[in-house]
C-alpha cells in the first residue's frame, strides 16, 4: 500500500484538511474551497489593502432614470446667456476729439434748447465724470459767450478797448504756457503737437506791440488768465491726456469760434483793422486736421476712464475760455 504523505498521514478521505495555523501581523481573509471528493477551509494571505466592494447596479433603472430626467428637461427652453455690451459714446468710434466735439454740442444752447444727440453718460458710465446740472448750465452760458458760440448773447455784445486787451493779455498768457510746456516737456506724447502751425503768441506779440504803439496801456494778466494758467501747469505734471484735452479745445475753440470775436471788435473798436491774432500761414484747418489725427492716435491707446475724464476736461477748458471772453464787455 502507497503510504500517504507525512503531512496528511492521520487524514482520512472524508476529513477535513486544515493547515497549520499562522499568526502574522498582517491580516488573513477566509475562504471556502471545494474539491470533487473532499472539502478543507484554507487561509490565505493578503496585504493590508482597503476591501472592494463591487457592486452591480441595474442598468434598466439608471436608463430609466435618464430618460426620465431627458424628458423633464424637453419641455423647458433652452436660456442662452445674453452676453452686455457697453453702450458706445457718440463720436467714439471716430475718435476722442469727436467725442469731446459732442461734448460742446451737448452743453450747448441753441435757441433755448440743449442738444441731446445720445449724451455721453449711460449705466455704465462713471457719474464722477459726468457734469452736473449745475455744471452744464455754467458752461451753457460759457459757450453762448464764449469762443465756441455765434449764437445768443454774441448778438449783443458791446464791447470795450479796455476789456478786450485785458481778453488779449489772458489769451497770449494761456498760449504762451500751452506752448511752452509742449516744447520743453520730456514727454513723449507732447512731442507730436510742437510745431503745428497753430500757435498764436508770436501773432499776439505783435498785436499787443501795436496797440502799445499807439498809447493805449496793455494790463497784466487778469484773474481768469491766471487761474486758468495755473491749472494748466498742474495738469501738465499730473497728466499727459488731461493736458492735451485743454490744449486741443483752446485751439479748436479759438479757430472755432474766434471769428465772431474778431468781426464783432475789428468792426466796432478797430474799424476793421484785423489783428495778427487772427491770421495764420497756410490752410489752419489743415493744421487743425493733423493735430486732431494725431491725437485720436493716442486716444486709442488710453483707457475708457482717461478718455472720460477728457471729456470732463473739455468741459472745463470751455469754461475757462469763457470766463477769459466775458473779459471783453466788461
Amino acid at each position: 500500500m502507497m503510504r500517504l504523505p507525512c503531512f496528511c498521514q492521520h487524514l482520512s478521505m472524508d476529513s477535513t484538511f486544515k493547515s497549520p495555523l499562522f499568526h502574522p501581523t498582517t491580516s488573513f481573509s477566509r475562504s471556502q474551497v471545494s474539491f470533487p471528493f473532499f472539502s478543507f477551509q484554507t487561509q490565505y494571505l493578503t496585504l493590508n489593502k482597503p476591501p472592494t466592494i463591487l457592486r452591480c447596479s441595474n442598468s434598466s433603472t439608471i436608463s430609466s432614470t435618464t430618460n426620465g430626467n431627458n424628458n423633464n428637461m424637453a419641455g423647458l427652453p433652452v436660456k442662452k446667456k445674453r452676453k452686455r455690451y457697453r453702450k458706445q459714446y457718440p463720436g467714439e468710434n471716430e475718435g476722442i476729439t469727436e467725442e469731446m466735439r459732442f461734448v460742446a454740442m451737448r452743453l450747448r444752447n441753441i435757441k433755448g434748447k440743449k442738444v441731446s444727440s445720445d449724451t455721453v453718460s449711460d449705466s455704465e458710465t462713471d457719474t464722477e465724470n459726468t457734469p452736473s446740472d449745475q455744471e452744464k448750465e455754467e458752461d451753457s452760458e460759457t459757450l453762448k459767450s464764449g469762443e465756441n458760440g455765434g449764437d445768443g448773447e454774441a448778438e449783443t455784445w458791446s464791447p470795450t478797448m479796455e476789456g478786450f486787451l485785458k481778453y488779449l493779455v489772458d489769451s497770449k498768457f494761456v498760449f504762451n504756457t500751452i506752448e511752452r510746456i509742449v516744447d520743453e516737456s520730456d514727454d513723449v506724447a507732447y512731442a507730436y503737437f510742437r510745431k503745428t502751425g497753430l500757435e498764436r503768441s508770436a501773432g499776439l506779440s505783435k498785436d499787443l506791440e501795436w496797440f502799445s504803439q499807439r498809447g493805449l496801456v496793455v494790463p497784466e494778466p487778469s484773474n481768469p488768465g491766471v487761474s486758468y494758467v495755473n491749472y494748466l501747469e498742474e495738469l501738465a505734471e499730473k497728466s499727459a491726456p488731461l493736458f492735451l484735452s485743454h490744449f486741443y479745445n483752446i485751439y479748436f475753440s479759438h479757430i472755432a469760434g474766434g471769428q465772431v470775436i474778431a468781426r464783432k471788435v475789428s468792426d466796432q473798436l478797430l474799424e476793421g483793422t484785423e489783428l495778427e491774432f487772427y491770421k495764420w500761414e497756410g490752410d489752419v484747418q489743415e493744421s487743425l486736421k493733423d493735430v486732431r489725427k494725431n491725437l485720436n492716435m493716442l486716444g486709442e491707446h488710453w483707457s475708457r476712464d482717461d478718455r472720460n475724464k477728457c471729456l470732463k476736461e473739455a468741459a472745463k477748458s470751455f469754461k475757462f475760455l469763457g470766463q477769459i471772453v466775458r473779459l471783453i464787455i466788461l
